[in-house]
């Protein structure tokens, strides 16, 4: 295939699709969608016109954030990661930056499509957070809280979008969770180049084994549900699904908590997000759609082979 028909023109000179692919971690995007459907499961709504909509806003600004990091993080990318797009120079910075800025104002639009206002409630303190997180809030204290945040505003997005704002309490648990496990993979990820420390994938991983648990209850949060075989059922597999990719990951990090090691788990814990949401979604009580979000992980681990990640 001619490479040309696989460029498009974003300011002064062409770039290939593979490299706009790669800058925006496209594979890692299949872990976002799971964010809205736990939470609208939660909130008796899985779905429908709203949960799509949300879920592509949801994408947008995922996808707006990896090009912002890209942006912010061109020096040190330089040194640290020179095969990125921007640092290569494949994709010119400045491009990053106004896919970035692109990316986000559909990702609000659609917020706005399908939430109306109240999504918009949502997306914009979660744009927010994305925003000060890559700009500012990255290398301080503050930044595996602000990741968790934007992961939980997400889940919650899911819940308000679909059902309101009563049913946005009912999506609290399940956004907890995702913040929980969004904090542990933050704080892993400021390792993937040096190694950690030991104890760190291990108190990582203990606080993952304590989320898989809470993902696996059998009581389906949303209203008017009831626990049954199924529910129990999807709900356990999500949960063994994430230990199995991400929590066996963390266990080769801790006997060797060196970057490659370190990095392999954060990128497991990327795409672990998807049996854990698994989990949230049959939790909600909504296995059927569960069991068919669970398909999608296999799928997000293949393409992951070609577009890292991380």
């Amino acid at each position: 295939m001619n490479d040309r028909k696989a460029d498009i023109r974003l300011g002064s000179r062409p770039v290939r699709l593979a490299d706009l692919a790669s800058l925006v971690r496209a594979p890692a995007a299949l872990s976002v969608p799971g964010d809205i459907l736990a939470g609208a499961a939660a909130a008796g709504r899985p779905l429908g016109p709203r949960t799509v909509g949300t879920m592509a806003s949801s994408v947008c600004l995922y996808w707006a954030g990896m090009a912002l990091n890209d942006y912010a993080d061109a020096t040190v990318d330089a040194v640290e990661r020179p095969q990125r797009p921007v640092p290569s120079g494949r994709v010119p910075r400045r491009t990053a930056l106004s896919l970035a800025c692109g990316l986000t104002a559909a990702g609000l639009g659609l917020a706005a499509l399908s939430g109306g206002r109240r999504g918009l409630g949502v997306a914009l303190p979660l744009t927010g957070l994305v925003w000060a997180y890559d700009l500012k809030l990255k290398s301080t204290k503050a930044g595996p809280a602000a990741m968790a945040g934007a992961r939980a505003l997400d889940v919650l997005a899911g819940a308000v979008a679909t059902g309101g704002a009563k049913s946005g309490r009912r999506g609290l648990a399940p956004a907890a969770l995702v913040g929980l496990h969004t904090y542990t993979l933050t704080a892993l990820s400021r390792h993937e180049i040096s190694g950690a420390p030991a104890r760190l994938p291990a108190a990582t991983l203990g606080v993952s084994a304590a989320t898989a648990l809470a993902a696996a209850g059998t009581a389906p949060s949303g209203p008017g549900r009831h626990p049954d075989a199924r529910t129990a059922a999807v709900a356990a597999a999500g949960a063994l699904g994430y230990l199995g990719t991400y929590g066996l990951a963390q266990v080769k990090a801790v006997r060797e908590p060196s970057g490659e090691n370190v990095r392999r788990a954060v990128g497991a814990g990327i795409l672990g997000l998807v049996p854990l949401q698994t989990a949230l979604t049959a939790r909600g009580g909504s296995p059927v759609v569960a069991a068919a979000l669970g398909a999608v992980h296999p799928l997000a681990r293949r393409l992951a082979r070609r577009v890292s990640p991380t």
